[in-house]
């Protein structure tokens, strides 16, 4: 049984899918997972489609798009390998936790796609006005074995406030503050002081928007270890971008020699 207000949502009248961006592993010198970008069927980008979205079909929305990602990636990931499907979801389209659930956990068992493959990301950028609703979505998330994550961190509401009330397992540091971080003392200043906060609370940090060697050369040298960006690859419409790895390694040493010159 779904929970009875997304079941009573209306559902979108287009159809959407998702394209495929990688997350890396600077350390294994490896693709630890992928996140799903909703997209329309021709492609068009996340703000086209969010715009059509109206406030009584986001609950619905919300639940397809977990659901459409787990098909896809169950179709795409490679067997046998230990990836991470890390779905984008509104804390603010979730009525009771438990309940509205059960449509990702049917799907993830239809697909026979792990829930513990499953990273479930929010963005700061979506104002949550009920901290302890958050704090109770988090946790039931993490009591099915889900990974969880803030998007956007630095650049939206709350914050370092969010923190104060939760610990996720990992925070992506958005693209504002990774642009022109190599060259910027305030970034950088802000940048180092999130990753020793982060470490201080056992929380992973990952760069995204990374799109220069430069940039990617300073965030791991202050405790990065997982990134994403065009610099690694650009998203790929219902398919999983090719990233080699001895390419970046190649790249990374021809950087980290420059460096030392």
């Amino acid at each position: 049984m779904a929970c009875e207000s997304c079941a009573a949502s209306l559902k979108p009248g287009f159809d959407f899918s998702m394209a495929f961006q990688p997350i890396y592993d600077a350390v294994s010198e490896r693709v630890w997972g992928y996140e799903a970008l909703v997209r329309g069927v021709s492609g068009e980008g996340a703000s086209e489609i969010l715009s059509k979205i109206s406030p009584e079909q986001r609950y619905r929305f919300d639940q397809d798009c977990r659901v459409k990602a787990i098909e896809l990636a169950s179709r795409l990931f490679p067997s046998g390998e230990d990836l991470k499907l890390s779905i984008n979801f509104m804390p603010n389209a979730v009525y009771e936790p438990a309940a509205c659930l059960r449509a990702t956990l049917r799907a993830a068992a239809r697909c026979s796609f792990p829930t513990s493959s499953i990273m479930f990301e929010f963005t700061e950028n979506e104002e949550v006005t009920d901290t302890v609703h958050l704090t109770n979505i988090i946790t039931e998330y993490r009591r099915h074995g889900f990974t969880t994550a803030i998007d956007d961190f630095g650049a939206g509401h709350a914050g370092l406030g969010l923190l104060v009330e939760f610990q996720p397992d990992l925070i992506k540091i958005d693209m504002l503050l990774v642009r022109g971080v190599d060259t910027s003392p305030a970034r950088r200043a802000v940048v180092t002081g999130i990753v020793a906060i982060a470490e201080e609370l056992g929380i992973t940090v990952l760069a995204e928007g990374v799109e220069t060697e430069a940039e990617f050369l300073f965030l791991k040298a202050v405790g990065i270890r997982l990134f994403q960006g065009y610099w690694f690859a650009e998203p790929a419409f219902e398919q999983l971008p090719h990233v080699a790895p001895s390419t970046v390694r190649r790249m990374m040493l021809s950087a980290s020699a420059r460096s030392r010159n």
